[in-house]
């Protein structure tokens, strides 16, 4: 499953079935792939840019990495001739429209097999939950976990997750990293509010950086090596073959491990009315 960079973390996958246009800035699809599967596949030449790509399978590759769960990233080579028999697979300019262009995509795991073929679990994903649900989430300190990533990777987006419904409960799949590292101009310029998730009722259970935990300590375990395995593996016309620019980002990344304690005091200095029951004494510890 060869995808022309130097090792593969991330599996390819071949589109078979356009299903409908999703919202969303980078105008992606929902498309069906020989595995079966249902994926968000976002394509090169999207109005947010073709970095964007490997913004997404970066961020999705070292999420899993420390243990988040980040929706399963694949590369999915979408031809030409799929996109000319689909009526909807065009990027709106607003005055114009143009065509998506073939070649090897980004798809973000939306549904599994059982949900894209109309199954019992065809309505298993929800992008919003009212908050008396959110509550009930089995994963919600996973949040706690995104707000360090969010924070580390500058992600300038609010945190986007979709909900799963499995054996009557739901879990919380973290999804849309494209914005992470500053998005594409790969400048690290985050801002307190950034990687936020609302409602902030998921953060009620943070009481102090203890919460942030384990994350942190993965975080440290994170070498440089790792990241640069990891980069590696991005095909490299997502990035324009900016080898360079792409390790001064990771140098960059590796060296804001020591600053995520900082960016989380101060988005709680900020933003206190999102953590009600974050108390200021334990803030002596953080690191």
């Amino acid at each position: 499953m060869a995808t022309g960079s130097k090792g593969d973390l991330i599996r390819t996958v071949r589109a078979v079935e356009q299903v409908r246009r999703m919202r969303g800035g980078s105008q992606s699809h929902l498309m069906r792939c020989d595995d079966g599967n249902c994926y968000v596949v976002k394509f090169p030449n999207n109005p947010q840019g073709t970095r964007i790509l490997a913004n997404e399978f970066l961020a999705t590759a070292l999420a899993l990495r420390i243990g988040l769960p980040a929706a399963e990233g694949r590369v999915v080579r979408v031809n030409e001739t799929l996109i000319t028999h689909s009526e909807e697979m065009f990027f709106d300019l607003g005055y114009s429209r143009e065509i998506l262009p073939p070649g090897m995509c980004f798809g973000s795991l939306y549904q599994r097999s059982q949900a894209c073929a109309g199954g019992p679990e065809a309505l298993c994903a929800y992008d919003l939950l009212p908050q008396s649900e959110l509550r009930r989430v089995a994963n919600l300190s996973d949040f706690s976990g995104m707000l360090v990533f969010d924070k580390w990777t500058a992600n300038l987006d609010t945190r986007q997750v979709v909900f799963v419904m499995r054996n009557g409960s739901y879990s919380a799949r973290m999804v849309d990293q494209g914005w992470c590292f500053g998005g594409v101009a790969w400048d690290f310029a985050g801002r307190p509010g950034s990687g936020l998730y609302f409602p902030a009722v998921v953060y009620e259970n943070i009481r102090g950086f203890e919460c942030f935990e384990p994350w942190l300590s993965r975080l440290d375990h994170l070498s440089l090596s790792i990241l640069t395995e990891v980069a590696q593996s991005i095909p490299g016309e997502w990035y324009e073959g900016d080898e360079n620019g792409l390790a001064v980002l990771i140098e960059r990344l590796h060296e804001r491990r020591a600053k995520v304690g900082d960016e989380l005091r101060e988005m709680y200095k900020r933003f206190p009315q999102y953590f009600p029951n974050w108390k200021v004494r334990t803030m002596a510890v953080a690191r």
